[in-house]
């Protein structure tokens, strides 16, 4: 009977607690991704199973692309040039970035698992990649015939150019997995915009009231974050989801840059605190908060600006350790158990242990 009777109690909390979601603050984990045996790194991308990408200073003072797969970073090298970047990784683990030929040249590729692949160039010079989609299209940018940089979209044969938009100069920085491209655009009056490219068109995503914007990142549905400048004239983060430009505000000071965004709408970067030194922050339901206070254990890094986030709520970036050298991180949400869940929990257990004390 007195087990019946505690039953009957957690079943009587349950049906008190709200149904409507209850959201926390999320906490992480930190690593410290550590380096290629140099003493800086830099994490610029991750995928939805906790991949992430970047690049590193080498035993020899040269930067290589490097991939992060939860063991030691692997260097994935150069076309024979002496640096090299990852800027983006897919579900799939395909990379993108660029690297140096023998030459010093940069041209963009994609990795897959062997060597590197050389995308080729739009005529001229150069090229980076610094976006990738799950179907493995890139996004980026590369030097033309006349000189001008142009971004471009890679889907298997030559890089298809996207021209400059009515601009001087365009730059692709990320596309989705519906082939929508976000970047910017440099116009001759020696301003810049940041931009959606879909479906052959663009759309030009104005400011904040300043005059310049650049776009960083992009999100499954189409929402683009990067930074404008404001009316005052200070750089500040900013969220397009297909109206005007969401300003994200700062962690207190002056400036805010966003880097990227997952499905779920939350966005990454950095941004000034009260002193005006820079911290990563994570901006999630309206709010911006300080990634060094959501940390649930000790770390030497000081969390100085997070460049990706996945749809999890993993976050990468990069920050200052104790010696004041900068190296890649990877933050791992913490698993929280639901509100709701854990009420019911604690209910079950004190309803358990009444039964007991009555038994004794």
């Amino acid at each position: 009977m007195g087990l019946r009777i505690a039953l009957v109690c957690v079943l009587a909390v349950a049906l008190l607690l709200p149904t409507s979601p209850t959201f926390a603050i999320p906490m992480y984990s930190v690593i410290d991704l550590g380096t290629l045996g140099g003493s800086s790194s830099y994490a610029k991308g991750i995928n939805d199973g906790g991949q992430v990408v970047g690049y590193s200073e080498d035993a020899s003072g040269n930067s290589h692309a490097f991939l992060y797969s939860g063991g030691p970073l692997a260097d994935l090298g150069t076309f024979g040039g002496n640096d090299s970047g990852a800027a983006a990784i897919n579900a799939g683990g395909q990379v993108a970035g660029y690297s140096q030929a023998a030459g010093g040249l940069a041209h963009a590729f994609l990795y897959s698992g062997g060597p590197l692949a050389d995308l080729g160039t739009l005529g001229g010079a150069y090229s980076y990649a610094t976006g990738i989609n799950d179907g493995g299209q890139v996004a980026g940018y590369s030097q033309a015939a006349d000189g001008s940089s142009h971004a471009f979209l890679y889907s298997g044969g030559p890089l298809a150019d996207l021209g400059t938009f009515g601009g001087s100069n365009s730059y692709a920085t990320g596309i989705n997995d519906g082939g929508q491209v976000a970047g910017y655009v440099w116009y001759s009056s020696g301003y810049e915009h940041a931009f959606l490219y879909s479906g052959g068109t663009v759309n030009d995503l104005g400011t904040l009231g300043g005059p310049d914007s650049s776009a960083w990142g992009i999100s499954g549905s189409g929402q683009v974050v990067g930074f404008s400048t404001t009316s005052d004239g200070y750089d500040h983060a900013f969220l397009y989801a297909g109206g005007p430009l969401t300003d994200l505000g700062t962690l207190g000071g002056n400036v805010s840059r966003a880097s990227g965004i997952n499905g779920t709408g939350q966005v990454v970067g950095a941004a000034e605190d009260p002193s005006h030194a820079l911290h990563a922050f994570l901006w999630d339901g309206g709010t911006m908060y300080d990634l060094n206070g959501l940390l649930s254990g000790s770390t030497s890094l000081t969390l100085r600006g997070a460049t990706g986030i996945n749809d999890r709520g993993d976050v990468c970036g990069f920050g200052l350790d104790a010696e004041g050298a900068t190296h890649a991180f990877l933050l791992k949400r913490d698993e929280i158990p639901e509100p709701g869940s854990m009420a019911l929990m604690v209910a079950g257990l004190a309803a358990l242990a009444l039964w007991r004390r009555r038994r004794s």
